[in-house]
C-alpha cells in the first residue's frame, strides 16, 4: 500500500492555531475529565512498583521516559500524524489500515484493552457530537485513530495535538505514580516540569518514523503489564 503524504512540520517550532476555538477544544480533548477512562489504567506500573522495579520518583521519571523515548514516539506518534494526514484527505481505508497496525502493536491483552477502551469511550462521545466518525460500533477502535479525527475535524494542527496527547498521557502516568509509590503532590509537580522537556523531544523522534518502522518493543513493559492482571489486588483496571 502506497504512503499516504504526512505533515512535515518543524519541530523546533512552536504549535500555531488556527482560531483561539482551535485551542480550546484541544484543552478540552486533552482534559482529565474527559470521559474516556485513561485514569484507570497504569498501562504496567501498577506491577512495576509492587515488584519493586520502582521505588521512588526517580524510578518513575525513568520508567516514563523511556515509554515516551521507546514506545510513544515510536509508535502512537507517527501513528497519530499518518493518521492526521489520511482523515484530512478523508482516505478511510488508510485510516481503517493504521488503526490494525497500532492495535497489532500492543503487546498484551491490557495494552490493548487500554486503547480500545478508551476508543470506544472516545467513539461515543464523538458520535453524540455528531462527528463524523468512519468507524462502527462495536468495532476495536484505537484511541489514537480517534483522537487524530477529533483534532483534525476541530481545526488542532498537527504538532499540537501530538503535545497535547502526550502531555495528556504523561499526567495519567504520573496521576498513577502518585497513588501508587505514593508520591507527594509537590514530588508529583516536579516530576511534571522535569519531563515536559521530553515531549518536543519525543515528536523529534517521532518525525523519523515512518509506517514500515512503526513499531516499539519494551519486554519489562510487556511483562508488568501481563503480570499485572494476575496480582492479587489491584488500584488499575486490567
Amino acid at each position: 500500500m502506497a504512503e499516504v503524504p504526512v505533515p512535515n512540520p518543524d519541530s523546533t517550532a512552536a504549535p500555531e492555531f488556527t482560531t483561539d476555538l482551535s485551542l480550546t477544544r484541544l484543552l478540552q480533548l486533552c482534559s482529565v475529565s474527559l470521559p474516556v477512562g485513561g485514569y484507570a489504567f497504569s498501562q504496567g506500573m501498577e506491577y512495576a512498583i509492587d515488584a519493586g522495579w520502582i521505588r521512588n520518583a526517580a524510578g518513575v521519571r525513568s520508567w516514563v521516559d523511556e515509554q515516551l523515548t521507546l514506545s510513544l514516539a515510536q509508535t502512537d506518534v507517527p501513528i497519530l500524524r499518518m493518521a492526521m494526514a489520511a482523515a484530512e484527505q478523508q482516505d478511510w481505508h488508510e485510516l481503517a489500515a493504521l488503526n490494525e497496525l497500532v492495535l497489532a502493536c500492543r503487546e498484551t491483552h491490557e495494552l490493548r484493552l487500554t486503547d480500545t477502551a478508551m476508543g470506544e469511550a472516545l467513539h461515543r462521545l464523538l458520535i453524540s457530537s455528531k462527528f463524523d466518525v468512519p468507524f462502527e460500533r462495536g468495532e476495536d477502535i484505537s484511541f489514537i485513530c480517534l483522537f487524530a479525527l477529533a483534532a483534525g475535524q476541530w481545526g488542532i494542527p498537527y504538532r499540537a495535538a501530538a503535545l497535547g496527547f502526550l502531555w495528556s498521557w504523561l499526567e495519567n502516568q504520573i496521576a498513577a505514580a502518585t497513588k501508587l509509590v505514593p508520591l507527594g503532590q509537590t514530588q508529583a509537580q516536579q516530576l511534571l516540569v522535569e519531563l515536559q522537556p521530553e515531549l518536543p523531544a519525543a515528536l523529534e523522534l517521532a518525525d523519523k518514523v515512518n509506517k514500515d518502522s512503526v513499531g516499539a518493543g519494551l519486554p519489562a513493559l510487556a511483562i508488568a503489564s501481563s503480570r499485572h492482571e494476575h496480582m492479587y489486588s489491584r488500584l488499575f483496571r486490567s
